[in-house]
């Protein structure tokens, strides 16, 4: 955690929806007058498409089910913790770029599925934003979520989130529903190892849970619309968050604990808007007093 170079880190699993969270996040740095380095958790992936196809490959005929994206044989952890660790004391560090498709890699003259060069974060940001897989996570060799000083999970329930991924790799990647099931189930140790306990150690999470029927989400014709969800925000310390103002905004929500609030899906954009604004205003203001600037 650093006064003078804050650490944001959004935490997801693949399909949860940390990439409109992004979004918002930009919105407000750009309304906000705030400089960030943005890093997405794909540039720590420790293989790139066609090695971990092949790599995969081997695994499976050595009979292991289970060599995931999620795991730590297969993401540089140390190297992500380097990141947050020397951004939180320089204010910069090292990071690559993960292409996901043509457009993304055009710039680079490289093939989709492939990573860019090492090299230095730009100079004189603000903060640094990142966007993943693993903002939060801990092992027995690293401990990547101490070096932040904002931590967010976006945790759709599981069945909506299964709904989400299949539909995308249908979708987007022209999967089958067989082949998504499949890495999904092929996922779930690492799931439960290494992503979901990331979700205890978050200053907030934001969960979707829809209120249709996702009793079989590997059937399910459609993903659940935001107007047939609701939210669940639950802040780790409630300390300082103005609920009477949040419930006031937030039309038809309401306190479920005194440390969570449940707000229609559709609020979603506006919930992170009226709660990260302040926090983000607070992490500029300590910056400039470390910096002998306020």
């Amino acid at each position: 955690m650093s006064a003078k170079h804050p650490v944001i880190a959004i935490t997801g699993s693949s399909g949860a929806g940390t990439t409109s969270v992004m979004r918002t996040f930009e919105q407000i740095f750009h309304r906000e007058g705030v400089k960030a380095a943005f890093v997405e958790g794909d540039a720590f992936h420790r293989h790139d498409r066609a090695e971990m196809k092949r790599k995969m490959a081997e695994e499976l005929a050595r009979g292991n089910q289970h060599f995931s994206h999620f795991g730590p044989e297969n993401n540089l952890f140390a190297e992500l913790e380097a990141l947050f660790r020397d951004y939180g004391a320089t204010g910069g560090g090292r990071t690559r770029k993960y292409l996901h498709n043509d457009e993304e890699a055009a710039p680079y003259g490289q093939q989709p599925g492939t990573f860019t060069s090492w090299g230095d974060l730009e100079q004189g940001t603000d903060l640094l934003f990142y966007e993943g897989l693993h903002g939060a996570v801990v092992t027995d060799a690293v401990n990547v979520a101490q070096h932040a000083d904002l931590l967010i999970g976006v945790v759709p329930v599981i069945n909506l989130e299964w709904i989400q991924k299949l539909h995308r790799d249908r979708a987007a990647r022209g999967y089958t529903t067989e082949a998504v099931t499949d890495t999904i189930l092929r996922r779930m140790p690492d799931y439960v190892h290494y992503i979901t306990p990331q979700f205890g150690r978050t200053h907030i999470n934001f969960q979707r849970v829809p209120v249709v029927d996702t009793s079989n989400p590997f059937i399910a014709r459609h993903i659940p619309s935001a107007d047939e969800s609701f939210l669940v925000i639950r802040f780790a310390n409630p300390r300082g968050i103005d609920f009477p103002y949040l419930l006031t905004m937030l039309k038809d929500s309401f306190m479920s604990r005194p440390n969570t609030i449940v707000a229609p899906g559709g609020k979603m954009a506006l919930a992170m808007q009226l709660i990260f604004t302040p926090m983000i205003w607070r992490l500029m203001e300590r910056r400039k007093l470390a910096l002998g600037k306020g």
